[in-house]
């Protein structure tokens, strides 16, 4: 097994593996991860959304809610699933669930594989847009340690609506971006042939958002990709969410929520 090197990768070539059929789903990663793991349903106020699957389970004997989007493996899935876009009944599920481990002192972990929220106009009338800022609002106060990892695509709003966290993560292949590199050159340029041109200029890898201070670590996926080593990047996973967990639980509530404010209060302030 060989370890992967970024620099020799276009963007292009990481969106490509970061969409690739084979990767592990957020599922995936709990059913290696998470031992007694129970799904939990529902927002109480609309339905269920199966884009976002959402529980509780224990971490290495740590006691953790978990959550994330979920993609199909098939066409048929993907179409339950909506490809891993929420709706925002999947916002508010995932902020009720939130909600529940700030009450029983339960450290969360949130997965992001999405291409963004769903945009339709069913999820438009019932507050997509509201859904995801309430949970950007509440996330920001949540008395417990959050931690987030982007593990696929961690497209705009959709992700957001789960990434406020004390530490996030990304794969070594995963993208993180406001955008699509198509839904970019297609504004930009007029052209969607200039796709791997709107990659690069996004700043979308794991290399390019750390050095931007976006994100707090990447983990490394054996070569090719996680879809070759789904067991030994769940590992490497594992190991990185046990680790900071523990450093966050030994901190106060109130100089965790101090250094979560200060983390992205910094964000967008860069000095020559």
């Amino acid at each position: 097994m060989k370890e992967l090197d970024m620099t020799m990768k276009t963007a292009l070539d990481t969106v490509r593996l970061a969409r690739h059929g084979k990767r592990p789903t957020t599922r995936d990663y709990i059913d290696a991860m998470i031992d007694d793991f129970v799904e939990l349903h529902g927002d109480r106020r609309f339905a269920d959304d199966p884009a976002m699957v959402a529980g509780i389970g224990f971490l290495e004997g740590v006691p953790v809610t978990i959550l994330g989007q979920q993609k199909g493996r098939n066409v048929k899935e993907n179409i339950r699933r909506n490809f891993g876009m929420a709706h925002p009944e999947g916002y508010r599920k995932a902020l009720r669930l939130m909600q529940q481990a700030e009450r029983f002192g339960r450290p969360i972990i949130t997965l992001i594989d999405t291409p963004g929220a769903y945009p339709g106009i069913g999820a438009e009338e019932r507050g997509q847009a509201e859904a995801i800022a309430v949970n950007l609002y509440e996330m920001s106060g949540l008395r417990v340690p959050i931690v987030a990892c982007v593990t696929g695509e961690g497209g705009s709003g959709g992700a957001l609506g789960i990434a406020v966290a004390d530490r996030v993560f990304m794969l070594s292949n995963a993208i993180y971006s406001v955008i699509s590199p198509e839904g970019c050159a297609s504004i930009l340029w007029k052209d969607t042939g200039r796709t791997a041109d709107a990659a690069e200029a996004l700043r979308l890898t794991a290399r390019d958002l750390k050095e931007l201070q976006v994100i707090d670590g990447i983990i490394p996926e054996p070569d090719p990709g996680a879809h070759e080593f789904p067991a030994e990047t769940a590992r490497r996973l594992k190991k990185t969410l046990l680790q900071t967990l523990r450093e966050l639980l030994d901190l106060d509530p109130d100089a965790l929520l101090q250094q979560r404010y200060v983390k992205f209060r910094s964000m967008g302030i860069y000095t020559k």
